[in-house]
């Protein structure tokens, strides 16, 4: 039978016996209610009646107004007989009453009224007790008939409640359970539904459903391992070490590469979890260590390979995709990439050396230079003209540069190279800007620049590379002044946290524009159309030189209005 009829069938019929229900119990209500007004209206009055012409006789009937009262009451009588004999002795009370008009005072008549009278009571109190014998029998038939509807009504709907939901449900619950394994690929599910309803139709179609997704797996299987073969072959011909992960970081494929440089063979580590190789190779462990560790940034992988030190750049592919018809993204692994950056590592460290070089060989001759110009302004050797004594200081000057310019290829070599040692000290941070200001007074005083120097009356001690820093924060004072407007101020303020330290310089000059802040601290990076001098090292150094040591440097700048260095350095641990 259909679903749909069986819902009809069985709402329809606990629709109709709730309809008879009603129906019966508004019948019975309706037979009561007559019943009883019956009972009320008809023998209950004549009672009433007969009772006060019984009082009337009772106050004395020769009484004209008594007479009156009992023929009105005699009248209401006449109008409600209802019983068998009830007319007969109503109207011999009536012959009664007109001899008594006559002749009130006849004992034997009014004798005779209350006879009458009794037997008019009589006669509607039998009434009363029959009628309502007929009215307890309605009420005991009504009582059996809906409490049998009710039954019926109740039976019927706890048989519904009972197989009902279960009919619609447990056919759903197993569909849908089917179609989750559809969805894990499990195309051999089958429903064995065999019933002739609806549910037997949608049993029919999944199955079918089911049967050519089946097919066309089969069909397709030799393509896809076609397909799965090209990508390892793929994979291996990748001159790059390439290691993929599934979702529970076990290894699903390892090119020839990464395999080479880690020293494993593929049959080895396929299917294995990648936590367990770690455990006994190091190279393993670490390729993985950001997967369990906070990922900071890294430096370059030095690896021996090649018969050679090799260096490799890593990358942790996340492999995501949203299946059809969801919205969230599944994870199903990773892939790490090594990016074999040797020949650029070399590269660089030739740079460097040869940067190394030229700036130690220039320093011998610059050396000579500014003592030959030294030697020229000696009186001994001879007087110089005033044209003269303007080259010498051009000479210094010149010399001077140079001599900057190779101290800060020689930083920048050193940092590159991990050679510059820091020799960090207790110190107080007043004393580092004194001596950064103390450096750049000549400058200030010939652009009539004040610098000014704000701070609390107590700080905390630093411990840093005194000859670092403060060559740091001559280099930020160096700036301020030299892109400052003549009789403009260069205020250096210093604050104190419970951790750190801040200093700020800030000038009072046309400023940065906003889209080259974020180069401001790469290294060679001068502002377009500058015409200051310098080489674009100096905050590129001084940022290297402040993080080595656990601070920060940051720049804000309004274009027009100024610029504002903040650095941040943490104070000396106490213990």
């Amino acid at each position: 039978m259909r679903i749909q009829k069986k819902l009809a069938l069985g709402l329809g019929a606990l629709f109709a016996l709730v309809a008879f229900l009603a129906i019966l119990s508004g019948f019975y209500i309706n037979r009561l209610s007559a019943d009883t007004k019956n009972i009320l209206v008809a023998n209950y009055n004549s009672v009433s009646y007969s009772r006060e012409m019984l009082l009337a006789l009772d106050e004395g009937i020769w009484l004209p107004l008594i007479q009156q009262k009992f023929e009105a009451q005699l009248k209401r009588q006449k109008a409600n007989i209802t019983e068998t004999n009830e007319l007969e002795a109503t109207e011999r009370v009536n012959a009664d009453f007109q001899q008594i008009k006559k002749n009130p005072a006849d004992s034997q008549l009014v004798y005779q009224i209350r006879k009458d009278l009794a037997a008019i009571m009589l006669l509607n109190m039998r009434a009363i007790q029959r009628k309502s014998a007929i009215a307890g029998k309605t009420a005991d038939n009504a009582i059996v008939w809906i409490a049998v509807s009710g039954t019926l009504c109740f039976m019927i709907a706890f048989t519904l409640l009972l197989n009902l939901p279960g009919a619609i449900s447990n056919p759903i619950k197993t569909l849908t359970s089917s179609i989750r394994s559809i969805t894990s690929k499990n195309y051999a599910e089958r429903i064995y539904y065999n019933k002739a309803d609806e549910f037997g139709d949608m049993a029919r179609a999944f199955n079918t459903m089911a049967q050519k997704l089946e097919e066309y797996n089969n069909s397709n299987l030799a393509r896809l391992m076609s397909e799965k073969q090209r990508i390892e072959t793929l994979i291996n011909n990748i001159h790059e070490p390439v290691i993929g992960l599934d979702e529970t970081k076990k290894v699903i494929f390892i090119n020839e590469e990464a395999a080479r440089i880690t020293n494993t063979r593929p049959a080895d580590v396929l299917g294995k979890p990648v936590q367990d190789l770690a455990v006994s190779n190091d190279l393993i462990r670490m390729l993985i260590r950001d997967f369990f560790e906070p990922v900071t940034a890294h430096e370059p992988l030095k690896i021996y390979a090649d018969n050679k030190e090799s260096y490799f750049d890593k990358a942790i592919i996340p492999i995501s995709i949203v299946p059809t018809g969801e919205t969230e993204a599944h994870h199903l692994g990773d892939v790490i990439f090594l990016k074999n950056i040797t020949p650029f590592k070399e590269l660089d460290y030739a740079k460097t050396n040869f940067i190394a070089t030229v700036s130690h060989e220039l320093k011998t001759p610059i050396s000579s230079i500014k003592m030959s110009a030294q030697l020229l302004e000696n009186n001994r050797i001879g007087n110089l003209n005033a044209e003269q004594k303007e080259l010498v200081e051009s000479i210094h000057e010149d010399a001077a540069r140079l001599l900057k310019i190779t101290s800060e290829l020689l930083n920048v070599t050193q940092l590159e190279s991990g050679k510059l040692q820091l020799q960090p000290v207790l110190c107080r941070p007043e004393e580092l800007i004194r001596k950064a200001v103390q450096i750049n007074e000549t400058a200030a005083a010939s652009r009539n620049i004040h610098v000014e120097v704000r701070q609390p009356e107590t700080l905390p001690f630093l411990k840093v590379d005194t000859d670092k820093t403060a060559w740091i924060f001559s280099n930020l004072i160096s700036n301020a002044i030299r892109y400052s407007h003549e009789n403009s101020p260069v205020t250096i303020t210093i604050a104190a946290g419970k951790e750190h330290v801040l200093f700020t310089v800030k000038d009072q000059g046309q400023g940065i524009a906003p889209f080259y802040l974020d180069k401001i601290f790469d290294r060679y990076f001068r502002i377009p159309g500058s015409k200051k001098e310098g080489t674009g090292l100096g905050l590129s150094i001084s940022k290297e030189l402040i993080e080595a040591q656990g601070g920060s440097i940051a720049v804000h700048s309004e274009f027009g209005a100024g610029t504002e260095f903040v650095v941040t350095l943490p104070v000396a641990d106490n213990s």
